[in-house]
């Protein structure tokens, strides 16, 4: 694929307008696909942690909501929002519902993919796979469902 940074996207904004992702140009991110509804919804917190903890030294977090896996994030944009930012207290970026997988998968998780394959594949295999990008935009590693928060936080404040 043509594109070979995370900025070279666009993607639908929580409130349904583009967001560019150039705006984080120059900040480590961590992209995740998340529910509210899964085993895994407690990340919330162990990612806000992570969020509170960096975000002065330039990282980002960015939730991309996906109801694909069991239909664990149903609702709108809206109500996962509020949802999120009520029970978790989240403060970091959250963009529009997306397929991850499929012919209907974001742009954006095509590239992901492309560049970090998981077990088993391509495939996004469950909610919250994460993967953290460099400061350059470029994805450095991929990590299951299954990783928290709390095991990255070394590898996020590597290359900050």
């Amino acid at each position: 694929m043509a594109d070979d940074t995370i900025y070279d996207f666009s993607v639908r904004a929580q409130n349904g307008e583009t967001a560019a992702l150039s705006q984080y140009r120059g900040k480590v991110l961590l992209v995740v696909n998340t529910a509210t509804g899964c085993g895994f919804t407690p990340q919330y917190e162990g990612l806000e942690t992570l969020y509170k903890k960096y975000q002065d030294r330039g990282f980002e977090i960015l939730d991309f909501p996906c109801n694909q896996f069991a239909g664990q994030a149903p609702g709108s944009d809206d109500e996962i929002h509020s949802f999120c930012v009520g029970r978790f207290a989240m403060t970091f970026p959250q963009f529009s519902k997306i397929d991850v997988n499929g012919k209907d998968a974001d742009p954006l998780y095509v590239w992901l993919k492309s560049k970090k394959s998981g077990i088993g594949g391509d495939r996004i295999k469950w909610n919250f796979t994460k993967f953290l990008i460099d400061r350059d935009g470029h994805v450095i590693e991929r990590f299951a469902s299954q990783t928290t928060p709390e095991q990255i936080d070394e590898k996020v404040a590597a290359l900050l």
